[in-house]
């Protein structure tokens, strides 16, 4: 059960809904969400043999976006932040774990909201199509998170005994489960045809929901490892299986867009298409690239938390524009929401806001960008500058605590070549000041990553017990 306090919200919701009935039709949204798709994988960003046209010609028709970020550089905390507006600090979703894995107790807590319950409040129809990763056990499935239908795999692709190079996972966890709303409908589906089914899932959607305004959430399984390509699509990248696979989610966003023309949905339907953070770094010719940018999935770098972003919806967001503003996914929910005329004072209290005038009007809204390792606060971003008040890579001996902070201007050297901390020791103080504001006024919500299920504890405990 919801909270006092969202069931009074939900109540105004209705309210407000009823005074606004005959206004004209709210707008459609759509997410896609790739993963570990990065910074310098697709034409437009850059990238010298990825064809993908479709998306291309979705930056032509709409907004590519350079400094767009994700809550998290990785996957479940990312998906939270994405969903809630919220850092993932606020949910418990950062844990020392990293990520939720098929062992794991917990999952994004029923007292968080999600754009799609909010949504719901308007009559809105809601799909989660693709990988969803904020928790396997029924209590958290995305039919408990707001959403009307769900098909898609629970975890990342690799989370299984025939994926994993993980001995623990090759002899605890069970095989992939393909889910349909709540009922498992397969086990250890056939990969290669994943894209394919999320699209197709996905159209049908669009088509039986075009007099009804929807939201769609499609966060596909790929380009994250191992990768798989279909038959007939195998070998045409110059890039190789990689490109193989990119290029394929490529067709897969050319079909969306083209479901919601043929349905003349394209001018009242708000769509963009990211991914979830950058790419691997361990996965040597299968991982992504990065581009220009610092640092891989998982980094603290501009190269794990900034992502390839493009903004559509014609005669709304104007086209060909490359936009240098600021925004985060933590930002999508307050701006579908202001989209969609929908208000409430508890919306104050999340960490991303409305950045409707950048999509726009180019206009830039946000500022802020905050960089946290699990559930440690490592980096602010404030306009231009960028701060370390932690060392953002403590594996490597690159920098140690003695050298912290560290300070990058990220607009004049997005790379994060040039630490110039002694150079400006005005903007270091008044940086770190923030960053302290910011840390003392969060409130840490416990961590739902680090428990493990009953099922699998004493196998968890006898496999850490003897490294």
């Amino acid at each position: 059960m919801k909270n006092q306090t969202l069931f009074l919200f939900l109540l105004s919701v209705i309210f407000l809904f009823s005074c606004q009935s005959n206004e004209a039709p709210s707008p459609n949204f759509i997410i896609i969400f790739a993963d570990d798709l990065g910074y310098g994988d697709l034409g437009c960003y850059g990238h010298p043999t990825i064809k993908t046209p479709n998306i291309d010609q979705m930056a032509q028709e709409g907004m590519k976006l350079t400094q767009f970020y994700v809550a998290a550089s990785i996957c479940t905390p990312s998906r939270a932040g994405l969903l809630t507006g919220k850092l993932p600090i606020r949910t418990g979703m950062c844990g020392k774990r990293g990520v939720l894995f098929p062992d794991s107790a917990g999952g994004l807590p029923q007292s968080e909201t999600t754009i799609a319950e909010v949504l719901k409040t308007r009559n809105y129809k809601t799909a989660c199509i693709g990988k969803w990763h904020l928790g396997h056990l029924l209590e958290y499935l995305p039919t408990e998170h707001g959403f009307d239908y769900y098909f898609g795999i629970p975890y990342s692709n690799d989370m299984s005994p025939e994926q994993s190079n993980w001995d623990y996972a090759k002899n605890t966890f069970p095989p992939t489960p393909l889910i349909e709303n709540k009922e498992i409908i397969e086990s250890e589906p056939d990969q290669s045809q994943l894209t394919r089914r999320y699209t197709e899932k996905a159209i049908d959607f669009i088509n039986k929901n075009k007099d009804e305004s929807f939201f769609l959430y499609l966060p596909y399984t790929f380009p994250h490892i191992p990768l798989y390509v279909d038959e007939a699509n195998k070998g045409k990248s110059k890039r190789g299986l990689y490109g193989d696979v990119v290029e394929v989610l490529d067709w897969s966003v050319g079909k969306i867009l083209n479901a919601l023309k043929k349905n003349g949905l394209d001018e009242n339907t708000f769509v963009i298409f990211t991914s979830d953070n950058g790419p691997w770094g361990w996965a040597g010719i299968n991982g992504g690239s990065q581009g220009l940018l610092k640092g891989k999935k998982g980094s603290l770098w501009e190269g794990g938390f900034r992502v390839p972003t493009i903004a559509w919806m014609p005669n709304t967001i104007p086209s060909n524009v490359t936009s240098d503003a600021i925004g985060t996914t933590m930002d999508l929910m307050p701006t579908f929401l202001e989209m969609a005329g929908i208000y409430s004072s508890e919306f104050d209290n999340l960490n991303g806001q409305s950045i409707l005038e950048t999509f726009i009007q180019n206009k830039e809204i946000q500022q802020e960008v905050f960089y946290y390792r699990n559930n440690d606060f490592v980096g602010y971003r404030n306009g231009a500058w960028k701060i370390f008040i932690n060392d953002p890579d403590p594996w490597n001996d690159e920098f140690t605590e003695k050298d912290m902070p560290l300070l990058y201007n990220v607009n004049e050297d997005p790379s994060e070549r040039f630490e110039v901390s002694k150079d400006y020791p005005d903007v270091v103080k008044e940086l770190t000041r923030m960053a302290e504001n910011h840390l003392n006024s969060v409130e840490v919500v416990p961590s739902q990553l680090d428990s493990v299920s009953a099922e699998y504890r004493e196998k968890y405990d006898a496999y850490f017990l003897k490294k």
